[in-house]
């Protein structure tokens, strides 16, 4: 069975709703114990970093999240869950779970007439090979909605771009984990293939 992080950062529900439509069972829990026992993980959220971390400490996930990672379970982070598994957020300035080297930065669009937050449709391209990202064809649209965006710090983390006033990673990775900016709940059938792909992946 998936686990589903529960941590006052968006909707998990929706998460379990695309899951059960592809006849996977997932279960939505804020105990720590549960995740570090999880055969694999969804990372998702939405929201601010500073209170997201808050919440993760208050309840012990940062310490169960970071030991399910050196265990090596598999975890799929989304969104929030993208930018808060590097070491810093500009966003509250916050210090988040350090589990791939990076830091989360706002967009600052040369062209004022850009919207932030980026909010709806747009191509995703893969700059690199992962399991996860099998099936992705050039310019397949994912949905997004953000103000920030994950940096890593060394290139062979990132696995995908996408544009908006910027070029940024829209897929990072390391080892057993992979996250995503744009949510791959709410992004019709690639979306749920990703999702299927994470139910299938084995990390090396």
């Amino acid at each position: 069975m998936l686990t589903i992080v529960d941590y006052q950062a968006g909707n998990p529900t929706s998460v379990r709703r695309a899951l059960e439509a592809l006849g996977l069972s997932a279960r939505i829990t804020a105990d720590p114990e549960q995740v570090r026992r999880a055969g694999r993980i969804i990372f998702p959220g939405v929201g601010a970093a500073g209170a997201a971390m808050t919440v993760l400490r208050a309840r012990g996930l940062d310490q169960a999240l970071t030991e399910a990672f050196r265990a090596g379970t598999p975890i799929l982070g989304i969104c929030l869950g993208c930018q808060i598994v590097l070491t810093h957020s500009e966003e509250d300035d916050a210090d988040c779970l350090n589990l791939i080297p990076g830091r989360t930065v706002r967009f600052r669009p040369a062209d004022p007439a850009l919207k932030i937050p980026h909010m709806g449709w747009n191509a995703v391209e893969a700059t690199r090979p992962h399991p996860l990202l099998a099936h992705l064809r050039p310019g397949e649209q994912f949905y997004f909605v953000h103000s920030y965006y994950p940096q890593s710090e060394r290139p062979e983390d990132i696995f995908a771009v996408c544009e908006h006033g910027v070029v940024f990673p829209a897929a990072i990775g390391r080892d057993n984990l992979f996250a995503v900016q744009f949510h791959a709940e709410k992004s019709g059938p690639v979306g749920l293939q990703l999702l299927k792909n994470f139910a299938e992946w084995k990390p090396c």
